[in-house]
């Protein structure tokens, strides 16, 4: 892809401003999200300083607001007559239960409701280069999800942080292989990834005695998706710490769970049964 436009989500820290840093080393017109408008522009502004390319944009919007997801996705499509790569980085760890103003639990939503409802807007924009990518960035905690408590989805009846992250992280995955199977024949490939434990602000702020690698280190697999001749021959698949993809866990795999996480998500954000 010559010049192609990326959008990563979450880019203002961590692992996603490592990502910002190779694509726009690369070339790309690169597109930064955060929540914080000051923030956002001091990280464009020390980007371009730095000598990085002058591709740089910039859009806010909060996750646990959809009208904010939906107000960005309108920007970046009246901005852009297509998009190349969409990498869904943005996430958030909750160690108490709250609700959005959407009335939605917290991690729910901007893990799993946020990246569904932003995917669906920015797909015709994904469409018209006819080779569009989508990375989702995810966890290998979804493993540890063994069976789903439908009545207890956004921790109404429990909450327990992990145990929400990791759900989430399940309803992520499964959501891209539906994806997968859905766009089919349109030239979008989706997949997702699991990083490693990487030294970011979510993981100071829910484990913070636990080290992790550097977010370059972390940064290395998504990049290679959204970029490399390769991950283009294939769809639907889960990588975990490596180019090479492996089996993800049996339950998000199921075509049950997925389209039941699919209905979900399209009801909660009003974006109909499909795309």
């Amino acid at each position: 892809m010559p010049n192609p436009v990326i959008l990563v989500t979450g880019s203002t820290d961590g692992i996603g401003k490592a990502m910002v840093r190779e694509f726009a080393g690369s070339g790309a017109d690169v597109i930064l999200h955060g929540r914080d408008p000051e923030k956002g522009r001091e990280v464009l502004k020390d980007l371009k300083r730095h000598g990085w390319n002058r591709n740089l944009d910039l859009v806010i919007a909060d996750y646990r607001i959809q009208d904010q997801v939906r107000h960005m996705a309108e920007e970046i499509s009246s901005r852009y007559p297509r998009l190349d790569v969409l990498i869904n980085n943005a996430g958030t760890f909750e160690k108490l239960r709250s609700t959005t103003p959407d009335g939605i639990e917290t991690t729910f939503a901007v893990n799993y409701l946020g990246p569904f409802l932003l995917t669906s807007r920015l797909l015709p924009l994904l469409e018209k280069g006819g080779h569009g990518r989508i990375v989702n960035m995810s966890s290998d905690s979804h493993r540890d999800i063994r069976q789903v408590d439908w009545e207890n989805l956004q921790g109404e009846k429990r909450y327990d942080p992990y145990e929400a992250y990791a759900r989430s992280a399940l309803a992520g995955v499964a959501f891209t292989f539906s994806l997968a199977r859905k766009t089919g024949g349109t030239g979008i490939t989706a997949h997702c990834v699991h990083p490693g434990i990487v030294a970011s602000r979510m993981l100071r702020s829910g484990y913070p005695g636990i080290r992790g690698k550097a977010p370059s280190e972390g940064a290395k697999i998504p990049v290679y998706l959204a970029l490399s001749p390769e991950a283009a021959t294939c769809t639907g698949e889960y990588f975990n710490e490596s180019i090479h993809p492996e089996p993800a866990s049996d339950l998000s795999r199921d075509l049950y769970i997925q389209e039941k996480f699919w209905r979900i998500a399209s009801d909660l954000t009003k974006t109909g049964a499909g795309y």
